[in-house]
């Protein structure tokens, strides 16, 4: 069984994956792949350079982020390029780690900020999961985690799909408002009812 996991910026979701990672479960993130392939010197990267400029790189040749960042949410032509080019790309390699995964575990877990956003991934997941929390958590923890501004951090979560629309989409959700050892609760219960997909329901 592959289980998709999602969930707003600051909601807690890389906590969780380390969380069923420690557990075994077999964890690919498009994140990390994403990481991986903006790294100097791939495809990707030039590929980025030549579509939206030599200054999205860092001195390194690295993909700088925050540039990039800046860049699409006031732009959404240069926004188009870098997912025609990243998501395709990042796509692939969660596809060949899923099969490399194949059936070494009773379930796996791919992380997808943008699972309910975009429809690419759909079609590859049989579940769910959500990681939720109160919006004020989401931007207080992205504002400690990632130096941002609140305003930079609510452009972002308006970017995204509403908390509502991901609580209604989502198989299964895990509140996340609290402490690592309340997540980590909830992520064991949610491990013992995935390695046993006979009382697993809609």
């Amino acid at each position: 069984m592959i289980v998709g996991l999602t969930g707003g910026i600051g909601s807690g979701k890389s906590a969780a994956a380390a969380q069923f990672a420690a557990l075994g479960t077999p964890v690919i993130d498009v994140d990390v792949i994403s990481h991986q392939l903006t790294a100097a010197g791939q495809p990707a990267v030039l590929a980025i350079a030549r579509e939206l400029g030599n200054d999205m790189l860092n001195a390194d040749g690295s993909l700088n982020r925050a540039a990039v960042r800046s860049k699409v949410f006031e732009d959404a032509v240069a926004r188009q390029q870098l997912e025609g080019i990243l998501h395709p790309a990042i796509y692939e390699e969660a596809q060949r780690q899923l099969q490399e995964v194949g059936n070494t575990a009773p379930y796996c877990i791919i992380v997808v900020p943008l699972l309910f956003e975009s429809e690419r991934y759909q079609p590859l997941i049989d579940r769910s999961l959500l990681i939720d929390c109160e919006e004020s958590v989401q931007i207080a923890r992205t504002m400690q985690r990632s130096q941002m501004s609140e305003m930079e951090v609510k452009n972002i979560m308006a970017a995204q799909l509403s908390r509502e629309t991901r609580r209604q989409l989502a198989n299964d959700i895990i509140s996340n408002n609290g402490s690592l050892d309340e997540l980590q609760k909830n992520v064991i219960a949610f491990h013992q009812k995935y390695i046993n997909p006979c009382i697993v329901s809609n």
